[in-house]
């Protein structure tokens, strides 16, 4: 009796390896969790990282995956995309500023008209006295065929077209036109309404009277007189203009 109950009373020093291998496991479960969530999200961050390189013209660890890989070929970066649409449009304006310089050539050999290009487009300066009788803005039958010509080169093209008219400094003071406001603008619009009448699509067309407050010449001499007054045809580049914000502060 005495040796049973000595055994009974034997205390187990080692029931702490119970706990502690139930710690041991718990941990290494809490660190698997968070490297699979870890693998998740690099995931995802690849991804995103790869579109935001694609999406600003990105080369460098943006657009590229952990790998160095680059990102796929059919997605251009925007740069280039962007050179590449500014060149195929200069080539498109460029075409057209020929094909209106053929069509106006005897025009352009006189002196009467001028066909230029720049980043805004293609400019078509025709003098006044080729369009309208001196103080009129009714166009003349020669005009008319003349502007007709144009029409047929600019009726198929998708470019907006900007038609503004300008006059000397000499004042004019008449029941139809109380000023040179009225007069270039007026001449602007009968411009316009002929491409119209020739089948230009309204919705591209914009009519605008600068009177004399943008002259190309002195208007001290009647040559210079003569050149400020005209009519300018602007075929506008499809090319978004380059947009700066300026801060307040």
């Amino acid at each position: 009796m005495a040796r049973r109950k000595y055994d009974e009373h034997i205390e187990n020093h080692e029931r702490w390896l119970i706990s502690y291998a139930d710690f041991i496991t718990l941990l290494f479960a809490f660190f698997v969790v968070m490297y699979a969530l870890s693998v998740v999200n690099e995931g995802k961050y690849k991804v995103l990282s790869v579109a935001l390189g694609d999406a600003f013209g990105a080369t460098g660890k943006g657009g590229a995956g952990a790998s160095g890989e680059a990102p796929p070929a059919i997605a251009l970066p925007l740069q280039k995309r962007r050179s590449e649409a500014m060149l195929h449009e200069r080539a498109r304006l460029t075409r057209l500023a020929q094909d209106l310089s053929a069509t106006l050539a005897p025009l352009v050999k006189e002196g009467k008209v001028r066909v230029t290009q720049n980043s805004r487009g293609v400019s078509v300066e025709i003098n006044a006295s080729v369009l309208f009788d001196p103080g009129e803005a009714a166009l003349t039958d020669e005009s008319r065929q003349a502007l007709r010509a144009v029409a047929v080169l600019l009726k198929d093209d998708a470019h907006a077209v900007q038609v503004e008219g300008h006059t000397d400094l000499t004042p004019i003071k008449t029941a139809l036109f109380p000023s040179n406001w009225e007069l270039s603008a007026v001449r602007a619009s009968s411009v316009v309404r002929l491409f119209v009448d020739s089948g230009v699509a309204p919705e591209r067309l914009t009519a605008i009277g600068h009177a004399a407050n943008d002259p190309v010449a002195s208007n001290d001499t009647p040559e210079g007189r003569a050149r400020n007054r005209r009519v300018a045809v602007t075929i506008l580049s499809a090319l978004p203009d380059t947009t700066t914000e300026i801060p307040t502060r």
